[in-house]
């Protein structure tokens, strides 16, 4: 049946159905859609109320009739090709109104952001004027929690009401959703319908000059019909027009579509685009940022052709990265946190990723299948190089050091014979043992005592007094069995360098509100706030620069791969003392790592996006 047939029979299925529906087919995409691209005409279904709405998708679901939600129309690709299914439009009757109350107002979901504002400044309740000048409609603001000027949609909604697409109800409290930059958790198969705003008392003359002061400075003309930005960006600080503009991008132009050389994130319609030059370019544009920045930009767009959309994420196609978080010890927390972060930049970045909760020691199918693991496991199995054994022995690739390099760098004890033999300063040690553990000779107080195969500082202890030893050797010996190390305590500034494939990042300061860096001045905090200084704050940039090449000794003298944190001491005399290595450190964006790397011009989802590339590429 053709496409045409097939929408006959639907109409009829309708009229008879809903006969209070207004159905129509006269308009063509490129009439309903701002970007005006499509020729096609598809069959509109415009529901006077939520009611009816609610009985037309009930009925769609049962009947297996596929729709296509539609408000302004202005971040649409429309197509050339008949498709079957409906369109629903949101933008007329009850979804067109606006009810007002003492400090909220009630918006129907087509409402068109820009009347909603003057209507409530005419009314005297503002607050929202930042976000002048946006096109669409109020559904469309919601869901993509749109912002501008400091201010974002979802910090003003009371109430948001809609209806599953299988014509459910669905509501959520704005206080019980998560808004994030440009998104939210709203289900992706809820539809808008209602929005309650909840707003300020605001004086109606001065809020309206508010408003069209946003208006104007929107009112840029960028060369033709668009449909806004078209590339979501990767992250707040690398914005996807940014990179189009230094690839060199703007005004490149497939047949009637031309990237704007005002903002490169707008591809315009000179006249005559259509369908296919609009994903010609916007494929082409994708390979380009892909090869330069090792991003796979995702189209914000939403495509009336859903199928289009697939066919751009598969060209070029990214890899499947399995990221591996948990682990059985003691810093498990710490490492689903990690592992949940890394994860959500990869797919901030456009790559496919599956994440998984390891809880023991073995290769999973997901490892197998994936072109490329991830570990983001923080101590045990995970990062003493016992994993990375076992992927090696299966040829599996994946980020991080080798099996030897980690299990080294994960023993404090081998650590420090490292650095003897390659010249790196670190404080003076020892070893106790079970049967050995009394006061060591030619040591003096105060001194640190700490398991020498366990991280995040975990187990260690700050020795100042005789009758705290005992105590600090018991406390240390629960979390290791044979052997501890004893260290000589250097009074100075906590410090850290992060180095990314061979690359050594700017130092980080770390002013704590104790006297060691432990475990409560990482995570607790419960003796006050750490502070994390980069640029470092007391520490000359020439004895940054000399630690700086002790962290890159450390790298290349154990033979790490791709990503190290290098812990220091520095004295107030600027005395340097390595005191460890961390192959695979906690990793979130406020991370120390991921710190030093902001602080060279790279954000976090380029730095895991850059990580997946080098391990893939440059083996």
């Amino acid at each position: 049946m053709s496409g045409n047939d097939a929408c006959g029979k639907i109409r009829t299925q309708l009229k008879e159905q809903f006969p209070e529906l207004d159905i129509c087919d006269d308009k063509s995409w490129g009439e309903l859609t701002t970007l005006g691209v499509g020729t096609a005409n598809p069959l509109i279904v415009s529901p006077p109320d939520d009611i009816v709405l609610a009985a037309l998708l009930k009925y769609c679901k049962e009947q297996s009739i596929s729709f296509f939600i539609i408000g302004a129309g202005s971040n649409i690709v429309g197509t050339d090709d008949d498709i079957p299914g409906i369109v629903i439009s949101l933008s007329h009757n009850n979804f067109s109104r606006i009810k007002l109350g003492r400090k909220h107002l009630t918006v129907g979901a087509g409402v068109k952001l820009l009347p909603m504002l003057k209507f409530a400044a005419e009314n005297s309740l503002g607050g929202l004027s930042g976000l002048a000048g946006i096109p669409g409609t109020v559904g469309g603001l919601v869901r993509m929690n749109a912002g501008a000027n400091g201010v974002a949609a979802g910090d003003f909604i009371s109430d948001v009401c809609g209806f599953r697409r299988d014509g459910t109800p669905w509501a959520s409290a704005g206080r019980d959703i998560k808004w994030k930059y440009r998104g939210s958790n709203i289900p992706d198969d809820a539809v808008i319908t209602t929005v309650i705003f909840r707003l300020s008392p605001c004086v109606p003359e001065e809020e309206m000059q508010l408003i069209n002061a946003r208006v104007s400075e929107r009112a840029v003309d960028f060369g033709g019909r668009n449909a806004g930005c078209v590339f979501r960006n990767t992250c707040e600080h690398l914005p996807a027009g940014r990179l189009l503009e230094h690839a060199g991008c703007k005004g490149w132009k497939e047949g009637g579509i031309m990237i704007s050389n005002v903002h490169a994130n707008y591809f315009v319609n000179t006249g005559d685009g259509n369908e296919y030059s609009f994903i010609k370019l916007l494929t082409r544009v994708r390979r380009l940022i892909y090869g330069e920045f090792g991003l796979y930009l995702v189209p914000e767009v939403v495509f009336a052709d859903h199928n289009k959309k697939f066919e751009i994420l598969e060209d070029p196609m990214p890899p499947l990265v399995a990221v591996l978080k948990g682990g059985s010890g003691s810093e498990r927390e710490v490492s689903l946190e990690s592992g949940a972060a890394v994860a959500a930049a990869l797919r901030k970045a456009g790559y496919r990723v599956v994440e998984s909760d390891i809880s023991e020691l073995k290769i999973t199918d997901q490892m197998y299948l994936a072109d490329i693991v991830f570990p983001v496991l923080h101590g045990g199995f995970g990062e003493d190089g016992r994993l990375q054994s076992m992927m090696e022995q299966e040829q599996i690739k994946f980020i991080g050091s080798g099996s030897e390099a980690s299990a080294l760098i994960m023993d404090k004890i081998e650590s420090k014979k490292l650095m003897r033999l390659n010249n790196i300063p670190t404080p003076a040690w020892t070893i106790i043992t079970p049967d050995k553990r009394g006061f060591p000779e030619g040591f003096s107080l105060p001194l640190i005592v700490k398991p020498p195969r366990e991280g995040s500082t975990v187990g260690i202890s700050l020795v100042e007094t005789v009758e705290q030893w005992d105590q600090a050797v018991e406390d240390a010996f629960k979390y290791e069995s044979s052997e501890l190390l004893v260290e000589e305590y250097i009074a100075g500034a906590e410090t850290t360098v992060g180095v990314i494939d061979g690359k050594v990042l700017p130092m980080i300061e770390i002013q704590l509100p104790g006297k060691i860096y432990d475990y409560d001045a990482k995570y607790v905090h419960a003796k006050g706030e750490t502070r994390y200084l980069c640029p470092p704050e007391t520490i000359p940039e020439s004895v940054q620069d000399k630690a700086a090449d002790y962290a890159s000794a450390f790298y290349f003298a154990a033979q790490a791969r791709d990503i190290l944190r290098v812990d220091m001491i520095i004295t107030p005399e600027g005395e340097i003392y390595v005191l460890e290595g961390n192959s695979i450190p906690g990793f979130t964006s406020s991370s120390l790592v991921p710190k030093g790397a902001a602080a060279a011009g790279i954000c976090f989802e380029e730095l895991c996006a850059y990580l997946v590339n080098n391990a893939i590429l440059g083996r």
